[in-house]
């Protein structure tokens, strides 16, 4: 029988998140996917999932990449085994319920990609709509939620998709955006595809995920993001969030250091978790000296100079 978690990486792509799921970016990326999808469901009506990067869904830390690479023992299984404070706890909650739900025995064994997340969290009214475009990948979303009929799975290029997939017949909802950043201009290939979408839909939860590699490239599209909406009157500044997590100096070679979400109409409540979460991360999953956080609007008096988003 084929497995239902897949490889996570694409015949024509060097990325391969099975080699990093549950890592320190994941667990941060993950806890606001659920706090978001938590809130959107203290409201009887329905709400929609899109995810633009889909992947496969979920991921096997037995298999061999998770073995060969071993980034969730500095990730989750830390989260798992740290002493977590109440206002943390809470934080975490519905993301942590998620993990666990899929590992019932003493050891760690699976990890939910977001559509997983989505899966679990939704309710029977509630939609996703996950797009892929690598063949194997979709192949293999595919198979995996082929008997529930709240999701659709297509083979399709998110970016190209999200301006069609929006405003959702629900008309409440979540979008995520959460590329692999193969290339080096993908800050502005997200920028560019991501305008229609928000141009339709202001009032929808976007989620942004991008690496803290590109200083530079990170900020652009950070300050860039706000202040377009800004100007073009789709978002006040208090609908914006930032949260970024690193854990070691940003300077430091090797494996990625840091990484966030940028969240636009973010829940009321989703800061306060984050003031509570964003700390507590930086300390229980530090790798090393100049392990830190930063949870902001974006546009602050230290942003840079950018050019036209």
């Amino acid at each position: 029988m084929e497995s239902l978690f897949g490889t996570g990486y694409s015949d024509t792509m060097n990325y391969r998140h099975a080699f990093h799921a549950g890592n320190f970016a994941d667990v941060l990326k993950h806890a606001v996917i659920a706090q978001c999808l938590d809130h959107l469901k203290a409201k009887p009506k329905p709400f929609r999932v899109i995810d633009s990067h889909a992947g496969v869904g979920a991921y096997d830390l037995t298999g061999d990449a998770a073995r060969r690479s071993p980034e969730w023992q500095a990730g989750i299984a830390r989260v798992l085994e740290t002493k977590r404070p109440a206002a943390v706890e809470a934080a975490l909650a519905p993301y942590l319920k998620v993990v666990k739900a899929m590992n019932t025995g003493a050891d760690l064994t699976a990890y939910p990609g977001s559509p997983e997340l989505a899966a679990r969290l939704m309710r029977q009214d509630d939609r996703a709509h996950l797009c892929e475009l690598h063949e194997a990948d979709a192949k293999t979303l595919d198979a995996r939620y082929a008997r529930d009929a709240r999701i659709k799975v297509e083979r399709r290029d998110g970016y190209k998709a999200l301006g069609a997939l929006v405003p959702p017949r629900e008309k409440r909802g979540l979008v995520l955006v959460d590329p692999p950043f193969e290339h080096r201009d993908e800050m502005a290939h997200m920028a560019e595809a991501i305008k229609p979408a928000l141009t339709k839909w202001p009032t929808g939860t976007f989620v942004f995920w991008r690496p803290l590699k590109d200083l530079w490239a990170s900020e652009r599209f950070d300050v860039g993001l706000a202040e377009w909406l800004f100007e073009e009157g789709l978002a006040a500044p208090e609908k914006i969030l930032r949260a970024d997590l690193w854990v070691r100096d940003l300077e430091s070679e090797g494996k990625l250091a840091g990484a966030g979400v940028v969240v636009i109409n973010p829940p009321f409540t989703l800061e306060g978790h984050l003031l509570a979460l964003l700390p507590w991360l930086a300390e229980a999953l530090a790798q090393g000296d100049g392990a830190g956080w930063r949870l902001d609007g974006a546009v602050t008096d230290d942003s840079l100079s950018v050019e036209e988003f």
